[in-house]
């Protein structure tokens, strides 16, 4: 594998008068504006959403009969290029970035390419494309495709203007004890919680592909912090009938998350992930502050650095547009193969149910009432985050039973229909078998706050 060149990366000038009313204009300009499309919450027709899922969910109107095609087409063209990338080793960088890949990811692009096929004409069986297995990932899918045109080519103004260092610097101090984790990654962490997880997983991505995070720590930032947005967990407890509990539910989440995020980084599999960056990526200065420095001043300055080396916007919209392609031709087509596979997995088998009967005991032990058809549920969310409030909305009758389900599928977090397959198809360093491990690892942890709370406000 070829080595990336090593350059000497200048660091900030920690005097401010070393950088022009310019370089803070390009940093706070662009920076007031990213924050506002992926983090600030607005109300539209009654409901919570961020500025950039309302426009991917304008364009999602506007289209919603073509997408599906595109996001299929795609998929072709994923799996196709692929194919000829095997063949004919591409010159081009940003070919060779999109196509060549290893023999196994060619394989889950051919898969998911034939499962859109099959989902899409709705050919062969009824379990590939049926609304609860194909149907639904495809459904997915087509919110995907627009959520990624737009948190890709806006993403430049949170990674290339300055924010991500200024912020970082602040909260060094926070991350590094409290998470194992670099300042800059609380945005991340940020446009998880406030605006989608999906955003969460790609801004990470990025973060970890351009040297800014190790292995361990993009790892720890994709499986702990992704969770879904507030929107999302409002339509998961509506689901289950308790919208009118909204503010206990999402502060058991809150609690639930944190307490994960503690742990989680300090146990394997995250603890034993190297701390070694991209092996395509030059390692970037680490975040030490000088001691004679005032933290908002080097924080400041550092955001100006970065902001006077980014002065050609037209470089900045074209890796936009390099996010967006590599996001539709390298993870899309994962999460149609892995999400889909999953649901037929848990929709025409008893696996999960029967990965679920040990928890019984454990439910009844935590006085949980209707606890075996509760255990049903557990670990369904593996598949996809939906399943267990829609089960349960079916067959459990207690309101404090249907509180612990839908507020355990938040933060069990890993889902493959989504989140899983989205992890998968990035270049964060975690494979199946931790997905599995970490999924599970959440639910044991986060299944006792969530029950105490459910005690507490029932």
């Amino acid at each position: 594998m070829e080595k990336p060149k090593q350059i000497q990366i200048q660091k900030a000038n920690p005097s401010l008068k070393a950088y022009s009313a310019a370089d803070y204009l390009n940093f706070i300009i662009p920076s007031i504006i990213g924050v506002f499309l992926f983090m600030v919450p607005i109300t539209v027709d009654g409901g919570m959403t961020i500025p950039v899922a309302l426009l991917a969910g304008e364009l999602r109107e506007i289209l919603a009969e073509i997408i599906p095609y595109l996001a299929t087409v795609f998929m072709g063209v994923a799996a196709i290029g692929s194919i000829i990338a095997k063949a004919i080793e591409p010159r081009n960088p940003v070919l060779k970035t999109l196509f060549s890949v290893n023999w196994f990811w060619l394989a889950v692009r051919l898969i998911g390419f034939i499962l859109a096929i099959m989902t899409l004409f709705q050919w062969g069986s009824e379990a590939i494309y049926s609304g609860n297995t194909g149907g639904l990932v495809l459904d997915l899918i087509v919110s995907l495709f627009t959520i990624f045109l737009f948190a890709g080519l806006f993403l430049p103004l949170l990674l290339d203007f300055g924010l991500l260092e200024f912020v970082g610097t602040l909260l060094i101090k926070v991350m590094r004890p409290v998470f194992k984790l670099p300042g800059r990654s609380s945005i991340d962490v940020l446009a998880s919680w406030v605006g989608d997880g999906t955003i969460g997983v790609v801004l990470t991505d990025k973060q970890y592909q351009d040297g800014f995070y190790t292995k361990r720590e993009a790892a720890i930032i994709g499986t702990t912090f992704s969770v879904v947005s507030i929107t999302f967990s409002i339509t998961v407890l509506e689901t289950v009938g308790l919208e009118h509990l909204f503010g206990p539910y999402y502060l058991t989440i809150v609690i639930a998350g944190l307490v994960a995020a503690l742990i989680m980084p300090r146990i394997w599999p995250l603890s034993k992930k190297p701390d070694t960056t991209y092996e395509k990526a030059v390692q970037q200065p680490d975040e030490e502050i000088p001691a004679d420095v005032n933290l908002v001043n080097w924080g400041l300055a550092q955001a100006a650095n970065k902001a006077s080396k980014t002065k050609n916007y037209g470089a900045v919209i074209s890796s936009g547009f390099k996010n967006v392609l590599d996001m539709w031709i390298g993870v899309i087509p994962v999460v149609m193969a892995f999400g889909t596979i999953a649901l037929i997995v848990a929709e025409y088998t008893d696996f999960f149910v029967v990965l679920g009967k040990p928890i019984e005991p454990i439910l009844a032990f935590m006085q949980v009432p209707e606890a075996s058809e509760a255990a049903q549920t557990v670990l369904i969310g593996f598949a996809d985050m939906f399943l267990p409030s829609i089960l349960a909305s079916e067959m459990i009758e207690s309101s404090m039973t249907l509180f612990i389900i839908a507020a355990l599928s938040v933060t069990q977090l890993i889902y493959m229909s989504e989140v899983g397959g989205l992890l998968m198809g990035s270049k964060i360093p975690v494979n199946f078998l931790d997905l599995v491990v970490i999924f599970l690892l959440r639910t044991i942890i986060t299944l006792p706050v969530i029950v105490i709370a459910a005690h507490i406000i029932f």
